[in-house]
């Protein structure tokens, strides 16, 4: 079958399996779509997953993104033959004990976890999570680095350095920060009464940081901050167009976080959602775990001028080819990192906290 001649649309959407049904295929070939992201189900193994990857880069040219939580931690997908990654806390605790070694360490993460995502065909970890632990958030918790922005920003900086070796672009989130509000955006709609300057010297500081050093691409948090626009982060053109892009020069993609969250529901049906992400600023919108939510954003979506879209979303595909990262996933230096990464240890809370991501 010869693969479709489209350019990348806005919306990812999710598949079911480990491989593709024909109606998945259709869907994936409709002009609208830019995107796919796996989950935990759509992983067998690392040869299913590599088959599931080349046969969705089979169908178009450009090839659709292929992305995937996989920060480590409890949001790690694939597990079976892939390095068990650590929760970001780790690296944190790390840098009060060490401060080179946590750079060193973050950069090892970095390029192991890319490494081996891109040897089995896929673009992008939505990774590194840039928002403050400050103890009150259980969906972020052991996700964060640190409480304090700089080291977080550091740590970040060095593990997109390791991405980048690893042949990724980073995805910085849940700007402009989660970590102060309570309520998971999965089931409620949080609320984070600081005001614009408190953000700015706390929070924003990560994403500034990594934005400076061309961080590919940010995920807004479905989080609202009334002192700044009562429109939740991910639907404001006050964050993404004035703040984001403006003040911050971030000039990289804008995934939505998933519209099908509770955080995303003020803003009406999925249509209704997509369309008001997409006039924000977002250059993306991710429709997860409800294939007719999917179906229905396809037939009604009628997406904003975008000229920028096909050159953002173009330097969001992996580099290299997969058939050389599988290679270097084999030899000795990438060996030792991962002995690195793994002595790092795994903290007996890992798995503490609410699950992140996966359909119900």
């Amino acid at each position: 079958m010869q693969a479709l001649s489209l350019q990348r649309g806005p919306v990812m959407v999710d598949v079911a399996g480990f491989s593709l049904s024909a109606a998945e295929r259709t869907r994936l070939s409709h002009p609208l779509v830019g995107g796919v992201i796996l989950f935990r189900r759509n992983f067998q193994n690392i040869e299913q997953l590599k088959a599931l990857t080349a046969e969705i880069r089979s169908l178009r040219h450009p090839a659709l993104l292929i992305a995937v939580d996989h920060e480590g931690g409890r949001v790690q997908r694939f597990l079976e033959g892939f390095t068990r990654l650590p929760p970001m806390s780790v690296l944190g605790e790390l840098w009060q004990q060490d401060e080179v070694a946590a750079r060193a360490a973050a950069e090892d993460v970095g390029v192991v976890l890319a490494a081996e995502l891109r040897a089995c065909g896929i673009d992008l970890s939505f990774t590194p999570v840039l928002d403050l632990d400050w103890g009150r958030c259980a969906v972020i918790g052991n996700r964060a680095f640190h409480r304090d922005p700089q080291i977080v920003s550091e740590l970040a900086l060095a593990l997109q350095r390791g991405l980048r070796q690893g042949g990724m672009a980073t995805c910085g989130k849940h700007f402009p920060g989660h970590g102060f509000v309570a309520g998971d955006s999965h089931f409620v709609m949080p609320q984070d009464d600081r005001s614009l300057a408190q953000l700015e010297a706390d929070d924003l500081i990560p994403f500034a940081r990594l934005a400076a050093a061309g961080m590919g691409s940010v995920m807004p948090a479905h989080v609202v901050y009334p002192a700044v626009d009562s429109r939740p982060a991910g639907f404001s053109p006050v964050w993404l167009q004035d703040i984001l892009r403006g003040q911050l020069g971030f000039d990289g993609v804008i995934f939505s976080d998933d519209l099908g969250m509770e955080g995303a529901a003020g803003a009406g049906g999925f249509v209704e959602r997509a369309e008001a992400a997409l006039e924000a600023g977002c250059d993306m919108v991710l429709v997860c775990n409800q294939p007719e939510r999917a179906e229905e954003v396809l037939a009604g979506l009628q997406p904003p001028p975008q000229p920028k879209l096909a050159e953002r979303l173009q330097r969001m595909a992996g580099a290299g080819e997969t058939a050389s990262w599988q290679q270097e996933i084999r030899s000795p230096a990438f060996a030792a990192r991962q002995q690195r990464v793994m002595a790092l240890g795994m903290p007996q809370n890992v798995l503490q906290g609410p699950a992140v991501g996966e359909a119900s």
